[in-house]
This record gives C-alpha cells, sequence and structure tokens, in this order.
C-alpha cells in the first residue's frame, strides 16, 4: 500500500443497514491501521423492542404482506384468549365447580374421554385432510377459528343441559377443537413457507411463538379483568357473540391480505381465464383481491365469477373409463367404449404427462408417471378451456351429442392452444411473481398411470 492509499469495508445486517465501516491506512514503514467506524445509534427503543419480534432483516426478509398478516393475526388471537376465558369458566362450572355434589372421579373420566376423543378425532381429520391442507391453506386457516369459536358457543352452553347431555356436547366441542388443531397447524406451516423468502423459516417460525406468547399473555391478563366483571348470562353471551365476532372478522382480513404465489385450483382459474380472455397476466396481489376464501371443489371458474364445469384431478384411469363408456358390467367392472378405443385418446396425449376426457361441463384428469407440476397445469387450462368453449356453443347440450371422432379433434385443437399459450407466456408468469414449480391442484390424494404402447403397423 502507498503512503496515500485507503481502503474501506462495509458491513450491513440483513435489513441492508450499515452496522460497522472498517478503514485502512498506511501508518509508515510498509505497515498499516485500521479503524473500526460504528455509526450512531438512531433505533428508537420501540424499534429495538420490535426487533425482538420480527425476523432477523425485516422487512427485506419477508413477503410484503407479512406484516399485515401478523397485526389481523395478532389482533383475532387476543380476542380469541379472552373468549377461551370465558367458555373455560363455563366449562368448570359444567363438570361441578362450586358444586358440594359434585365428584373429581367424575370431572377426570370426564377429561379423559374428551383427551380420547380429541386425539382421535387427530388422526381421522390428518388422515382425511392432509392432502388438501397445503393447495387450500388459506381456507383452512380460517375454518380453523370456525371450529374452534363453535367449540367455544358448545362449551358455554354445556352448562344448560342434564349432565348425560353435557358429556356429549364437551365431547363435541374437543372433538371440533382437533379439527381445528389439525387445519391451523398444517395451514400455518404453508403460510410461514410463504412468508419466508431467504431460507429463514426456523426463525420465522421462532419469532411467531414470541409473538403468540406475548399476545396471549395479554389476552389472558385482558381476560382477567372480563371474566371477573362479566358474570349474569346475559352480559356472559354479548360478551363471548362480540369477541367471537372480532376474532373470525380479523381472521378473515389476516387471511384476505395473503398473496399466496402458489397456483391452486381458484387461482389458476383465475390467471387462466384472464389470460384466455386477453392475454393479461394477473399479479399474485391482484388475484389474492379476487379470491373467495371458501371454494367448491374442483371447481372451473371463469374471470367473471361464472362456474363453467367441474373437473377432477389426479383421478384413477377407471374414473375416466366409467365416465366415457357408455355401458358398464357390474360384476366384472369392465368398461364398453362405443365408437373410440382407449388408445385413441392415448395416442393424442402420447407425447404429454397426462390424458383428459372433458364431456359437456365435466372433465377428468389423469396424469402419468413423473408428471411434473406444469404439466399438472397444463391440464387445469385444457379443462378450462374446453369447459369455456362448451358453454360458449348455441346448444348447451351439443358436446353430449357430438361423435367420439369430433370429441377427439376437439381435445387435440384445444391441445394444441395450450401448447402455444404456455410457449407464449410461460416465462411472462413466472416474471410475474407466480411459482410454477409447486404442486398444489390436486387436494386429494391421487395416483399415476403408466403406459405400455405398442401400437400396430
Amino acid at each position: 500500500m502507498s503512503s496515500a492509499g485507503r481502503l474501506e469495508l462495509s458491513e450491513r445486517d440483513d435489513a441492508g443497514h450499515l452496522t460497522v465501516t472498517f478503514i485502512e491506512t498506511a501508518a509508515g514503514k510498509g505497515g498499516s491501521r485500521v479503524d473500526a467506524v460504528r455509526p450512531r445509534e438512531s433505533k428508537t427503543y420501540a424499534q429495538q423492542l420490535l426487533e425482538v419480534f420480527l425476523p432477523a432483516g425485516y422487512p427485506h426478509t419477508v413477503t410484503e404482506d407479512y406484516i399485515q398478516y401478523q397485526i389481523y393475526d395478532s389482533l383475532q388471537a387476543f380476542s380469541s384468549s379472552i373468549a377461551g376465558l370465558l367458555s373455560s369458566r363455563a366449562v368448570l362450572e359444567g363438570v361441578g365447580v362450586g358444586d358440594a355434589d359434585a365428584s373429581p372421579t367424575a370431572a377426570l373420566l370426564l377429561s379423559v374421554l374428551q383427551e380420547s376423543m380429541g386425539r382421535i378425532a387427530t388422526i381421522l381429520f390428518a388422515h382425511r385432510l392432509g392432502t388438501s391442507l397445503e393447495p387450500e391453506c388459506k381456507m383452512y386457516r380460517l375454518a380453523a377459528d370456525v371450529f374452534n369459536d363453535t367449540a367455544m358457543i358448545l362449551d358455554c352452553l354445556s352448562p344448560a343441559f342434564p349432565k348425560a347431555t353435557r358429556v356429549l356436547i364437551l365431547s363435541f366441542s374437543s372433538v371440533l377443537r382437533s379439527l381445528c388443531g389439525v387445519c391451523a397447524g398444517s395451514s400455518k406451516a404453508s403460510l410461514s413457507a410463504h412468508f419466508a423468502k431467504r431460507g429463514n423459516l426456523g426463525e420465522l417460525n421462532a419469532k411467531d411463538s414470541s409473538q403468540e406468547t406475548v399476545i396471549s399473555l395479554l389476552g389472558m391478563l385482558a381476560g382477567s379483568i372480563v371474566v371477573s366483571w362479566i358474570k349474569t348470562p346475559m352480559a356472559t353471551w354479548s360478551t363471548l357473540i362480540a369477541l367471537l365476532s372480532i376474532h373470525l372478522a380479523t381472521n378473515y382480513a389476516a387471511v384476505k391480505s395473503v398473496s399466496m404465489r402458489s397456483l391452486n385450483r381458484q387461482r389458476a382459474n383465475i390467471v387462466l381465464s384472464s389470460l384466455l380472455r386477453d392475454g393479461r397476466i394477473l399479479s399474485p396481489a391482484e388475484v389474492s383481491a379476487r379470491e373467495r376464501i371458501f371454494e367448491r371443489d374442483g371447481a372451473l371458474r371463469w374471470i367473471d365469477g361464472s362456474v363453467l364445469g367441474h373437473c377432477r384431478i389426479g383421478a384413477p384411469l377407471e374414473n375416466m373409463l366409467h365416465f366415457m363408456g357408455h355401458r358398464r358390467h357390474k360384476r366384472s367392472g369392465a368398461v364398453d367404449l362405443q365408437d373410440l378405443t382407449l388408445a385413441d385418446l392415448v395416442r393424442v396425449y402420447q407425447d404429454e404427462a397426462y390424458l383428459l376426457w372433458s364431456c359437456g361441463s365435466a372433465a377428468v384428469i389423469v396424469l402419468k408417471q413423473d408428471c411434473s407440476p406444469l404439466d399438472q397445469l397444463k391440464a387445469w387450462t385444457q379443462a378450462l378451456l374446453l369447459a369455456r368453449k362448451g358453454t360458449m356453443r348455441d346448444e348447451p347440450k351439443a358436446a353430449e351429442h357430438d361423435t367420439s371422432g369430433g370429441r377427439l379433434a376437439e381435445l387435440r385443437f384445444a391441445l394444441e392452444e395450450v401448447k402455444e399459450l404456455f410457449d407464449a407466456y410461460e416465462t411472462k408468469l413466472r416474471d410475474a411473481g407466480w411459482d410454477l414449480d409447486v404442486a398444489v391442484l390436486e387436494s386429494r390424494p391421487g395416483v399415476r398411470v403408466q403406459i405400455k404402447t405398442e401400437w400396430a403397423a
């Protein structure tokens, strides 16, 4: 380094804030001096306190919708904590707290029954709903709180019933809470994965737990005051309904504020119908504003809100054969196909990773082995396109009377349109913020088919 040389190095944290600057200057005889210059502390105590509960590097390490969701989520957790104390008091009254004739053994057995039914329900619900929790995480996040609030209402109603009926009511409320736990836990994991931008999922979950701890503590403190002041049934029910209304309203606002980047069936309908109609690609935020929290399973819905038909993706091949066939053999399960063969349909899709059959407003998609998420999206696009064409015909039921040859030709034509669409817009969809590499179109356990062909000469 020359005598006039100077070297400066800056360190910044995850949020881009300057933490320290190192300056090296010549010190003579070939040596140098390195000084560390730290900026003056400009953060207020409130900002430093918030950093304890926000992910490191906020807001650069999370998505833009993170803070809005967390604000609404904190409000709903606060109201839920207070409402939970009211329902807990009702349960204690129901099991006999304050009653000299009440038996501790009976209360213990009731607790065992509730716990047992809840755990069994958890296993059954996880088995039944496991596949659909990721694609419809926003719906199940809101549904979880509907189940939880229903359980609270049942708890508050239980003291008014005889003991035998009370046991059934409290057991059913335990089942609802189990369903809430399955839905809330899994959907929350999906939402956290959406918010984390830089592989900071673990830290984000840890900070979220810190937020929940503080909110629950504040809720219990406020609830203790509320419970001590509210004693009459009328006041209890008025307060409970008000709290649960706030709880559900803030939950709805929370899930509506989330702009998911994966294309499940509903978001695919919105994005693809806009693309097919006028070539416009909607952003995740625009789609979130149009998205319904509760949507019909498998609906093919156009961007104007009209339902064009219904589609089952990832269906067993047997379902497609029954859909295509005109006669079934009940004993053997065989299907007679008239005017076409299964090989005809396989030839149409021999270069694709799926098979599709559409008739009228209904469609069935069978996925081949190693079908990628993009292949599934193409299949859903073709089903939506065919349903749209079906509604634009002069005769609504014309498709039911088409010859099989004409139907296959329509499938080929629609397939070519889909190929051209994705060749032109796949990159643009990714640039708009959509993640096309996540498979969230299937909401039920699916199967895959492997095809071996030996075409006759």
